[in-house]
């Protein structure tokens, strides 16, 4: 065997090791423990879950907000990305729009509640300024303006992608051919973007369907499923089967989702090349389109200034006069000091280590001949599929007898599986653009496989590694459904201590700590950009 092959065999068999022990095993352990009761295995824990009413009214609950929820961001999601590449709006309001409706990602959507309750609750910002109540704001009407503004931006990343592989001299051709306004958009633009359409539809409900963060603070009586397999497991009695059961359950919606993408497979449209006119002007469009955006990122904005107001006054809504205080006791509160610290190691640790995997992972199948290279494929279908809450109640079984239980390190693990997927696509697609012929080149110049990644492949994917360590980096910080079950008191980081905040009805501290976490995701945002823009000029 060359030492080529050894080294390719020696990776693999590292990484197959670390995906059996940290995600087939404890999800089988799940799968196990579901079918377990005081007679051996049988479906009397199914029998019992599916005979709750309250846990199936959770389930039906989940399901219809989750689908209108993926409507409504389908909608506003594509209008964005339309806006932003088919209209020729003001270019700084292009940009605001790309810039704005990824803020949300920098902050845990737990704090998405808290901010929705003091703008439209009793003494929220905006029913201030109105001067009544506008609507309902616990249960179903804040859980859909939560799970919007959540699963907005990455329905936005998946149809703005999309665009750029549309072929826009087909538009000008249909619009020269006299076609319509609706018809050149239904045949130009739509019909082109369906299969991305129902992947964006799919990825709102799932995202929507398996949120916890949300429901914990607004979702009043409510129940949807996240929040019943966290008080089934996190009760008063806790019910460990009946738990692997709902995690199950919350499976299938997932299951089904991976099966309509690779149906919708078959309505995207390939071109043979790509041309990137500019859009034949249109004032009616333009108007309507920009006017339409504006309105929804100055609609989520909104949302979350009041986060930005209430932490610098002595106590909203009676006491609006300034002050520093809640800033000063959160930094002279070691408990807190000590949580944030978590948090920026655990971010760090998942960044690095996560990107390394993923890296790794994607150039054994972008970039070698290894005969079972195709199994990382399956293993991002696997992360993408199971929910961060599903593989957090996996790992509490499965390790909980382990000296990993209560660790730093078993939460970077998570982590690191729960956000596999996209990581290691980038680092996959970026590699497949590459020269396949480099490694063959740097072989006959007596290079080592190991050696031509280190001083070839990695300098020409520099870029792409460093936005995989920025995408582990910010969901690390503001995950709440994955390791929900796996803090313990020392391991405690600030997207779980919000959520023992809320108990004590401590809104200044969560603010506070909620704007930390913005802060400290948009510096290392700003940082990773910067470092890739100096890459391309360097480059």
């Amino acid at each position: 065997m060359s030492n080529t092959k050894k080294e390719m065999k020696i990776i693999f068999v590292v990484l197959s090791v670390l995906f059996a022990v940290f995600l087939i095993v404890p999800l089988l352990i799940l799968f196990i423990r579901s079918f377990e009761t005081g007679n051996g295995l049988g479906i009397a824990n199914y029998l019992a879950v599916l005979s709750n009413s309250e846990l199936v009214g959770s389930v039906w609950n989940s399901m219809k907000i989750a689908a209108l929820t993926a409507v409504i961001t389908t909608i506003l999601a594509f209008i964005l990305a339309y806006t932003v590449n088919c209209t020729r709006i003001y270019r700084p309001l292009k940009l605001a729009i790309k810039i704005g409706v990824l803020l949300p990602m920098l902050l845990p959507t737990i704090t998405y509640g808290f901010a929705i309750i003091y703008t439209f609750g009793n003494q929220g910002l905006i029913t201030k300024l109105v001067g009544e109540d506008l609507f309902e704001i616990y249960g179903f009407n804040g859980l859909l303006i939560g799970y919007v503004i959540y699963t907005i931006p990455a329905a936005f990343i998946l149809i703005n992608n999309s665009f750029q592989y549309i072929d826009k001299k087909y538009m000008i051709v249909s619009k020269l051919m006299g076609d319509g306004f609706l018809r050149s958009f239904i045949h130009t633009i739509f019909r082109p973007l369906l299969g991305t359409l129902g992947g964006a539809f799919v990825l709102s409900f799932i995202l929507s369907f398996t949120d916890f963060g949300i429901p914990a603070s607004i979702g009043g009586t409510y129940n949807v499923v996240a929040t019943q397999l966290y008080q089934v497991m996190l009760g008063s009695i806790p019910n460990f089967n009946h738990g692997a059961v709902i995690a199950i359950l919350m499976l299938m919606p997932a299951v089904f989702g991976v099966w309509l993408l690779n149906y919708l497979e078959r309505f995207n449209y390939h071109y043979d090349q790509f041309t990137d006119n500019e859009s034949i002007r249109n004032r009616g469009r333009d108007l309507f389109s920009g006017f339409l955006s504006a309105i929804v990122i100055l609609g989520m904005i909104s949302v979350f200034m009041v986060m930005f107001i209430v932490p610098f006054m002595n106590g909203y809504p009676y006491d609006l006069t300034f002050t520093w205080k809640h800033f000063i006791n959160i930094f002279e509160s070691s408990n807190l000091i000590s949580v944030y610290k978590n948090s920026i190691i655990v971010a760090i640790l998942t960044a690095v280590l996560g990107a390394c995997i993923a890296y790794s992972s994607a150039i054994l199948n972008a970039r070698t001949s290894l005969k079972w290279r195709s199994s990382m494929d399956v293993l991002s279908m696997i992360t993408n599929t199971v929910p961060g809450m599903v593989l957090g109640l996996s790992y509490l079984l499965f390790f909980n007898n382990s000296s990993l239980k209560g660790t730093l390190i078993i939460l970077i693990l998570c982590n690191i599986v729960h956000y596999f997927t996209t990581p290691y696509l980038m680092a996959k697609n970026a590699l497949l653009k590459m020269n396949p012929s480099w490694e063959t080149t740097a072989e006959l110049l007596g290079d080592s496989w190991l050696k031509t990644l280190y001083r070839v492949i990695l300098p020409n994917s520099l870029s792409t590694f460093i936005e995989m360590m920025s995408y582990y980096f910010i969901n690390a910080m503001v995950t709440i459904s994955g390791i929900i079950f796996l803090v313990s008191a020392q391991t405690t980081v600030v997207a779980s201590k919000i959520k023992d905040l809320q108990h004590f009805a401590k809104f200044n501290e969560i603010f506070v700590l909620s704007i930390l976490i913005f802060i400290t995701n948009l510096l290392v945002k700003l940082i990773c950009d910067f470092l890739q823009k100096r890459r391309a000029i360097h480059s």
